[in-house]
């Protein structure tokens, strides 16, 4: 049984640093794919310059850094749709690997 994805708002930095590394597409393709009751939006700097194009989302307080226009639909799919954040994409000054705690 699939049950409707959660509310959540996905914030993708539209700052300096993240533009030069596509953050803008990585905005759009989320706001072309995001599923009923999902918000996208741009948002100001996030103060990880060094990792954009960075990606929050809320409320579950999750980061991704390094997010590229073709990372989005897997995001959708398994974060968004199936609660399952994908571990190659987060960011590790939030979410150190399990093996370095």
């Amino acid at each position: 049984m699939t049950h409707p994805p959660k509310r959540r708002c996905v914030l993708v930095c539209q700052y300096r640093s993240c533009l030069r590394n596509h953050s803008a597409e990585v905005l759009a393709a989320f706001q072309a794919s995001v599923p009923a009751g999902v918000f996208a939006s741009g948002s100001e700097c996030m103060g990880q310059c060094a990792s954009g194009a960075t990606v929050r989302v809320m409320p579950d307080n999750l980061w991704y850094c390094r997010v590229e226009p073709k990372d989005v639909a897997a995001i959708v799919e398994q974060h968004l749709c199936a609660d399952q954040p994908i571990e190659s994409l987060l960011h590790p000054r939030f979410h150190p690997p399990a093996e370095s705690l």
